[in-house]
């Protein structure tokens, strides 16, 4: 860490006690997250702290989220956790055509936080580092507009954004069909500029062979070119 980063990391610490709040109890790892999300600006991280503080008690009580609460999203049985890529960030495929959008806005959004949080602890062994990141995978083969859930990827992509900064190390979007393109670029309206460079669209073979480098044959089931099998997000325990 260099003399610029440990001056803008008191700089935020200062700030997140003018707003009333404390950082202790969190890593330096933890707070570069926010500083790297708002620029550097130890102010506005300061304010992205604070709300995603006052988020996470409001909405995570426990520090987690059961399974008992986000049983008819775990029903459909749409997304797996498939270990972690060669560079440690932990794997999430999720099946477009099992969802459908959910008529439970509220078990729906723990639903996201439930999946977020389990992918990041399923990639560390023993206590979270601060800085653990995950790789998405949406698989769209097959879906119609039945499965389509423009609120629901807005949502969980503002989540990302607002209160898992920095976790986000690559999304791939797989399958695509022709009458999706329109949706996506509706959806990139609401994505910071930061995210939308994190988005991989999976169309040629080159794109394909780079993914199967990048994400793993050891992590990525046989369907998509590796050779594991595919893991319910359900059958993975991790400890929070």
């Amino acid at each position: 860490m260099d003399a610029n980063q440990e001056m803008a990391l008191i700089q935020l610490r200062k700030s997140v006690e003018k707003l009333g709040s404390s950082t202790e109890g969190y890593g330096e790892k933890t707070l570069m997250r926010f500083l790297i999300a708002r620029s550097m600006d130890s102010e506005k991280a300061a304010k992205m702290f604070c709300q995603w503080k006052k988020w996470r008690a409001e909405m995570v009580p426990r520090g987690y989220i059961p399974d008992s609460e986000v049983s008819d999203e775990l029903a459909s049985e749409k997304v797996y956790l498939q270990g972690l890529t060669k560079k440690g960030h932990a794997v999430m495929l999720v099946k477009v055509n099992k969802h459908f959008p959910s008529k439970d806005q509220v078990q729906f959004k723990k639903f996201v936080i439930h999946l977020l949080d389990k992918t990041i602890a399923s990639s560390f062994k023993g206590r979270e580092i601060g800085n653990e990141k995950l790789v998405g995978i949406l698989d769209l083969q097959s879906i119609t507009y039945s499965n389509v859930d423009t609120r629901g990827l807005i949502t969980g992509f503002q989540f990302l954004q607002a209160y898992y900064p920095e976790r986000l190390a690559t999304c791939y979007l797989l399958n695509m069909p022709q009458f999706f393109v329109t949706i996506w670029r509706f959806i990139c309206r609401f994505l910071e500029k930061a995210t939308q460079e994190k988005i991989r669209i999976v169309i040629s073979e080159e794109q394909k062979q780079e993914f199967i480098r990048e994400v793993g044959e050891d992590v990525l089931p046989e369907e998509y070119g590796g050779r594991a099998k595919l893991v319910l997000l359900q059958d993975v325990a991790v400890n929070y």
